[in-house]
């Protein structure tokens, strides 16, 4: 009989203990001291020996017979020839010098989201931008799918980066549970979403702080379409999906017209109000954006509506903001309704009010620590320029040279031959998979780093461990 023996490991859901035994993992079981451990790592010994695991280099026949060019039309519906790692190495290593020497860095496409690995040194997208860059760069991609709209919007609006916003300069659990006497959630905040963090999260907290709110007597109300998306304490406003800018207006219209909103902060910590003013009272379009306008959108009662509007400027009120709210057409307008009237409330700044976002959507937002920069090996620079919101991957392979506007910017799409992945599944998050699948025929190549067969790799023409 082997020996077995125990370890402490992390991950992006928490730290948990690894039993091992004859060179498996044969169980797993909760870290000590978090509070609320995640159960997902109960899949790992699991999904480590699974048959889905990609055991050894793999290149798509087609991409073997017919050439980079001509293989394309089989991809996603080919087999895979399995090779040895030297010569998997010096094809793909081949195939990069040819893109290169025939289309520049700039035809190259260096994907990673960043989540396959929570350690510093097989950090997934650390270690595919190191290598690109080591050989004259790639396309990139800016931001995030769970954030790209308000970054672009909420610096122009707040006037500083929201990652640091969210990270660094937002109310903590603990502020919020001295000073909150009102916690309105758009998108709710949902402690199952918050099992995960980049890097870890060692202590899983928003259960027992939204536990903690409700039984200090904070007033809760979650606006989504799911009860579930926060604790069943919180008094419910099923709202219809993408319509929280529309419930935002009526909320703004009420604190308007009853003179409820705070002239003196907007007069002097605002820009524009008088724009939005007239915007709201319908002097613009012949649209006063009333509670009644708002609840044929929207689907909450006008009267609720009123006193959802009242209880805010009465009491000391956080605005909260889920990321799921921009990850939609038009997302960017919610984030910037919610700023809008957090500062009708006037309470940006105090301890406990004004706004905040993404608590809830990840492990660390919220909790009260001194973030400090891990170890990490440096990426280099990249001499390629170019770059692509993150989400526009399919509109840059199906539309090579094509116009776009970015955050101000009119650019265009650079043509891909190549595309190196390493590290998470476009075909996991991306928006119109079809259409996604569609553009995956463009380029001559794609390289798949990935340890599982997954969507990706499995429509892909190279699949390595």
């Amino acid at each position: 009989m082997g020996s077995s023996h125990t370890k402490v490991t992390t991950s992006h859901w928490g730290a948990f203990n690894v039993t091992v035994k004859d060179d498996r993992i044969v169980g797993v079981s909760p870290f000590e001291a978090d509070p609320a451990p995640s159960a997902i790592p109960n899949a790992v010994p699991a999904a480590v020996h699974h048959k889905m695991r990609v055991a050894r280099p793999s290149f798509r026949r087609g991409w073997l017979e017919g050439g980079a060019a001509r293989g394309r039309e089989k991809r996603g519906k080919d087999d895979y020839v399995e090779l040895p790692w030297d010569e998997a190495l010096e094809i793909a290593a081949a195939e990069l010098d040819r893109v290169r020497n025939l289309h520049g860095n700039g035809a190259i496409f260096g994907g990673s989201y960043g989540w396959a690995s929570a350690g510093r040194f097989h950090h997934a997208l650390s270690r595919i931008h190191r290598f690109l860059n080591s050989i004259g760069g790639y396309v990139s991609s800016y931001a995030s799918y769970s954030t790209a709209a308000a970054q672009a919007i909420i610096p122009h609006v707040l006037g500083m980066n929201f990652l640091k916003l969210t990270w660094g300069e937002q109310n903590s659990w603990p502020m919020i549970a001295e000073n909150t006497e009102l916690l309105v959630m758009f998108g709710g905040i949902n402690p199952k979403n918050a099992q995960v963090s980049m890097g870890g999260v060692t202590r899983h907290e928003t259960t027992n702080w939204l536990k903690t709110f409700s039984d200090g007597g904070m007033d809760l109300v979650n606006i989504s379409p799911q009860r579930g998306d926060a604790t069943h304490k919180a008094d419910w406003l099923p709202v219809i999906p993408g319509s929280d800018a529309a419930l935002m207006l009526g909320l703004a219209h009420v604190l308007e017209t009853q003179d409820l909103c705070d002239r003196q902060f907007l007069a002097s910590h605002a820009v524009g109000y008088d724009v939005f003013r007239r915007y709201l009272l319908g002097e613009t379009d012949g649209t006063p954006k009333t509670p009644e306008w708002a609840a044929q959108l929207c689907g909450i009662a006008p009267e609720e509506i009123h006193g959802l509007a009242r209880k805010m400027a009465a009491k000391r009120t956080l605005i909260t903001v889920a990321w799921s709210l921009q990850r939609a057409q038009n997302g960017e307008q919610p984030f910037w309704m919610a700023a809008t009237l957090a500062a009708m409330l006037g309470q940006i700044g105090t301890p406990g009010g004004g706004i905040g976002y993404g608590y809830g959507a990840i492990g660390g937002v919220g909790v009260p620590i001194k973030r400090l920069d891990g170890m990490t090996l440096p990426q280099g620079n990249n001499p390629v320029s170019d770059f692509i919101p993150v989400a526009r991957l399919t509109d840059m392979l199906l539309s090579p040279g094509a116009p776009y506007d970015f955050n101000g910017q009119e650019r265009s799409y650079p043509d891909i031959r190549l595309v190196y992945w390493c590290g998470g599944n476009p075909f996991h998050h991306h928006q119109d998979l079809n259409r996604l699948a569609h553009a995956w025929t463009k380029p001559d190549t794609i390289i798949v780093h990935e340890p599982w067969w997954t969507a990706t790799a499995n429509v892909v023409s190279h699949a390595v461990d």
